[in-house]
């Protein structure tokens, strides 16, 4: 059950969205997460305009904390952040430091989008490494608040997104699939949604390929309000729990 509730913080990061382009100055989304019936813990997003490498950005952060009787024996204190470039909607530097149960990470990566590449520390032992990358490299956060920027227009039923997430050490090929359209219940009412489905790897943790569900909301705003993860065992949710400074009204009913 451990390894699952990891997952889930990871994905709540790595599934949420947020715009360049469009996002207000101290937006802040507030996730509640669970494990079945479980409180399993939450997760937050904020992000702050400042200035870094002489040019302006983004300066994302995201914390995720286990709580209540899961912390009791799953303790989870993940903080990531990155550095997005308002003008190129590039991250410029991203970091990753998570501890969850007995796993330790902490690696900071500084991306050289001129010539694709990118320098991996890891602030535990001390040592760097160079990679080659790809064009519109991204990382776990900086991905989606560069989707979120996107035309509306873009996110149409039917239509697929495809995106390169460097995690950890790794470029992962990733794509998304616009389902449908739902009216979804959350605790500030009913809100219209699009339903997309990322596609996953299936076999050791998910279910299928199609085994985590999104909805973000169906508007200029695309906040996500419900998570779901159909596991090989179990489930996992994360539904959104509170918002701040969003740019657009929430139509909610």
């Amino acid at each position: 059950m451990k390894k699952y509730i990891s997952l889930l913080f990871s994905f709540s990061f790595l599934l949420m969205f947020s715009q360049i382009g469009n996002i207000k100055n101290g937006e802040k989304l507030s996730f509640r997460i669970h494990y079945g019936i479980l409180n399993a813990g939450y997760a937050t997003l904020s992000a702050n305009q400042v200035n870094y490498r002489n040019a302006p950005h983004y300066r994302v952060t995201g914390i995720g904390k286990s709580t209540g009787a899961v912390r009791a024996f799953f303790k989870v204190d993940d903080v990531y952040e990155s550095y997005i470039n308002i003008a190129t909607g590039l991250p410029s530097h991203y970091v990753r430091n998570v501890s969850e149960g007995g796993y330790r990470r902490y690696f900071e990566t500084d991306f050289n989008h001129d010539n694709q590449t990118l320098v991996l520390t890891n602030k535990l032992d001390k040592t760097s490494k160079n990679f080659k990358t790809v064009k519109g490299i991204q990382d776990m956060i900086s991905a989606f608040y560069y989707l979120r920027s996107m035309d509306t227009n873009t996110f149409k039923v039917g239509s697929s997104l495809k995106i390169n997430i460097w995690i950890d050490d790794e470029i992962y090929p990733f794509m998304l699939k616009v389902t449908g359209t739902e009216m979804k219940n959350t605790k500030f009412g009913k809100i219209s949604c699009l339903k997309i489905v990322p596609y996953v790897m299936s076999g050791r943790i998910f279910k299928s390929t199609e085994g985590v569900t999104m909805y973000v909301t169906n508007d200029a705003n695309l906040i996500p309000v419900e998570i779901k993860a159909e596991l090989l065992v179990g489930s996992l949710k994360a539904s959104l729990d509170n918002y701040h400074n969003v740019k657009y009204p929430l139509n909610f009913k």
